[in-house]
């Protein structure tokens, strides 16, 4: 008790002291530049681990259908609404209804290093083309749903992901910048994971660090935040795989 009564301290603080960003920010501009070397140079950044099996896979898996090439621009615009659901779907999740209607094969296992590679072989594709939303009208209010989840207060911290990343990012927690929360680079590499993570995985870690009840991945109030949070950052850049601390 004692130790979130100081957590939600902290973030009054944080309140009252941060500025408002003056503009849209990669976290790339946040981080050390022994990290940022990371990220640049693809022969030191770990996640090509995961990018070299997803590009094995792709060509035991998908190369049937479609090149690598081709797919250049598709992470840009996801989520993307798929009429046989009704709903938005992620990227992740639209490879595994490929494996599923097209192959057919079973659905790779979400947040799975399987999984991961394939996504971010996929994503790298589109590697510094500008994030371009579906503007399928039928994602509005999936979209809309997003956009309240992000302004809602949650967890015993009662904080929201907008008062982190859109009122204080620039400012200080434990030590590190508030990033503004852009999805630039997903899957990431991150050094605390040691590892690749989807977006939704990164989700999660904030609410926990609210003390919230984090969404189950894949469920459609992930997919609508994702969606939001990709609108809120159209024409960035797209940095897969990224990496963060």
């Amino acid at each position: 008790m004692k130790r979130a009564v100081g957590a939600a301290l902290l973030l009054l603080a944080l309140a009252a002291a941060a500025q408002p960003p003056a503009a849209r920010r990669s976290g790339y501009a946040d981080m050390g530049p022994a990290t940022q070397a990371l990220q640049r140079d693809d022969t030191q950044n770990p996640a090509w681990l995961w990018v070299a099996d997803g590009e094995r896979r792709f060509d035991a898996d998908c190369s049937r259908c479609h090149s690598l090439p081709s797919l250049r621009g598709v992470a840009a615009r996801y989520p993307a609404f798929d009429a046989a659901l009704g709903k938005p779907v992620t990227l992740a999740g639209r490879i595994n209804l490929c494996r599923m209607r097209h192959q057919p094969a079973p659905p790779l296992a979400l947040e799975g290093d399987e999984l991961l590679g394939l996504e971010a072989v996929v994503a790298l594709q589109s590697r510094g083309l500008p994030i371009a939303p579906d503007r399928d009208p039928r994602l509005q209010a999936f979209r809309e749903a997003g956009r309240r989840l992000f302004n809602r207060r949650l967890g015993q911290l009662d904080f929201s992901c907008a008062q982190c990343h859109d009122q204080h990012a620039g400012g200080r927690l434990a030590g590190a910048t508030i990033p503004q929360g852009h999805p630039t680079g997903y899957p990431i590499y991150r050094l605390e994971w040691q590892g690749l993570g989807s977006l939704q995985r990164r989700l999660r870690n904030c609410m926990a660090g609210v003390r919230a009840e984090p969404l189950p991945y894949g469920s459609d109030d992930a997919t609508a935040l994702e969606l939001f949070l990709m609108q809120r950052a159209a024409g960035m850049p797209i940095e897969t795989p990224a990496v963060r601390p």
